[in-house]
């Protein structure tokens, strides 16, 4: 017999836990295809362990939550409208995923390309899907 079983969501993200380095500044994302572009508060943390929780939020919502805690991840868009979660490394064709790495060792994966626009501000796309995130942190 075989099944198959959803995942659980992760915890909430206890970000005033020791170890976590948090970063807020704003961006905005041009998601793939014919979309508008959203604006809004940019929050990344980071952890010692490798550890990130990414939102995006538009006060007082939520427009995108990533995190990768230990060996699982998992995206959520809006109120938890739509949701992804797996084990192993998150899906490169997430940009939420790709800023944790590309901000701290200054590349991405896959067709993604990063820059540094300013010494404080940056830019993440996909030529290939038109995707872009481009923002900047607060000193």
């Amino acid at each position: 017999l075989t099944s198959c079983r959803t995942m659980n969501p992760l915890p909430p993200a206890d970000l005033s836990a020791p170890g976590w380095k948090i970063l807020q500044g704003q961006a905005v994302w041009q998601p793939p295809g014919n979309r508008p572009e959203l604006a809004g508060d940019l929050l990344l943390a980071t952890n010692v362990n490798g550890n990130f929780f990414v939102q995006l939020t538009k006060t007082p919502f939520p427009l995108v939550t990533a995190e990768s805690f230990a060996d699982q991840w998992q995206i959520e868009f809006g109120a938890d409208e739509h949701s992804w979660r797996g084990r192993g490394q998150p899906p490169q064709r997430f940009v939420w995923f790709q800023l944790p790495g590309a901000l701290l060792a200054g590349k991405a994966d896959g067709n993604w390309r990063f820059a540094n626009v300013t010494s404080n501000s940056w830019r993440l796309e996909n030529p290939r899907t038109g995707e872009k995130l481009e923002g900047g942190f607060f000193p």
